[in-house]
């Protein structure tokens, strides 16, 4: 069977070393002149773990990677509240902090390892479904027959377009930021850390490494919106961006199917965008290899908009100014802060979603 994956993210190189670790060498491709070195995502979840588990890739994740242990809740400046972010029940006990674009080269180097390289400046144009198979024309000017076509090329995804499947959903107005910076003293190393500030403005510090931290905020400077001082060394990336809610009508269509951001995209909330992806893509390829590609859209669908819906409940308590937004936020606060038990399970429920 010849494979197609469009798209060399965690999403592309999930399905493409699963497939290889069961025996099915696809080709994957990528528009981009060479792999990320940009931190996008940043935070594993010990279900992805688990599934990258048996190809070797968790290992080496978790060997490069940084347990976030805690997270800090805190009101202007008041940290008023402090919870384990841990699980006895899951592979890992934890989140595990570790910037993308090491995921990517981590994954990369395994199926490299397994027979496979991403071809790099290779874009796909579009693709034809015929009887026999799927033809992809790329700007090279080359055409090939494939018997599937995998999409995880992304939310502007070629082969979503090319396939006609619908992206229903809606834009949020704000702008958010992003940074990506070397740290001192402050944000505390091996903790998430939320901000929610009186003016309604949301910061959010994730570790990614001794010394490094993710800062997301939901105004247009991300360093600057914390109301304490960031004790920033070094900027290695700034930016801002919309969020995007949407979710693909069907995730299968004929040959083609879609994984990741292709099929679906939310709220940085929960930071559970790259890992649905690779639950998406470790699914996908299990049921290409095992000929079971009938089901792989309802169900994959059913739990990527479960998660779709807990995340854009959470960014609306958090980042709302309603009244009612703002009683339960401060009503969950007020609940774990003096009930042990709701602080276990706010932290167990954080790792194991």
């Amino acid at each position: 069977m010849k494979v197609l994956i469009v798209g060399a993210g965690p999403t592309g190189l999930t399905t493409a070393v699963e497939l290889a670790r069961r025996g099915l060498l696809p080709r994957i491709v990528d528009r981009r002149d060479s792999a990320s070195t940009l931190s996008r995502a940043v935070g594993v979840t010990s279900r992805s773990l688990e599934l990258l588990s048996h190809s070797g890739v968790s290992e080496k994740l978790i060997a490069e990677g940084i347990a976030v242990q805690s997270a800090c809740i805190y009101l202007n400046t008041h940290l008023a509240l402090e919870f384990p972010l841990h699980s006895d029940r899951t592979y890992f006990p934890a989140i595990l902090g570790l910037p993308q674009d090491r995921t990517e080269a981590l994954m990369a180097q395994v199926l490299f390892g397994m027979g496979v390289e991403v071809e790099y400046r290779k874009e796909l144009k579009t693709l034809t479904e015929e009887k026999s198979g799927v033809v992809a024309f790329f700007d090279n000017g080359e055409e090939e027959q494939f018997d599937l076509v995998v999409g995880a090329d992304g939310i502007r995804s070629t082969v979503r377009e090319a396939a006609g499947i619908s992206y229903p959903g809606f834009d949020l107005e704000e702008v958010w930021s992003i940074a990506d910076v070397d740290t001192g003293d402050w944000p505390p190393k091996r903790k998430f850390t939320l901000v929610k500030m009186e003016s309604g403005v949301v910061a959010v510090a994730v570790s990614l490494g001794e010394g490094r931290h993710r800062l997301v905020a939901s105004c247009d400077n991300a360093i600057k919106a914390f109301p304490m001082a960031v004790d920033v060394k070094r900027v290695r990336r700034e930016g801002t961006f919309k969020i995007s809610i949407r979710q693909a009508e069907t995730y299968s269509k004929g040959r083609i199917h879609l994984a990741g951001d292709a099929a679906h995209c939310h709220s940085p909330v929960g930071g559970r965008g790259m890992n649905l992806g690779i639950a998406d893509a470790a699914e996908l390829a299990k049921r290409i290899t095992e000929g079971q590609l009938l089901g792989y859209s309802d169900l994959r669908h059913q739990e990527d908009k479960k998660v779709i819906e807990v995340t854009e409940r959470g960014r609306k308590m958090i980042t709302g100014q309603s009244l009612k937004a703002r009683f339960e936020f401060r009503a969950l606060i007020a609940a774990a802060s003096s009930i042990p038990a709701v602080r276990r399970k706010l932290g167990q429920f954080a790792v194991e979603l």
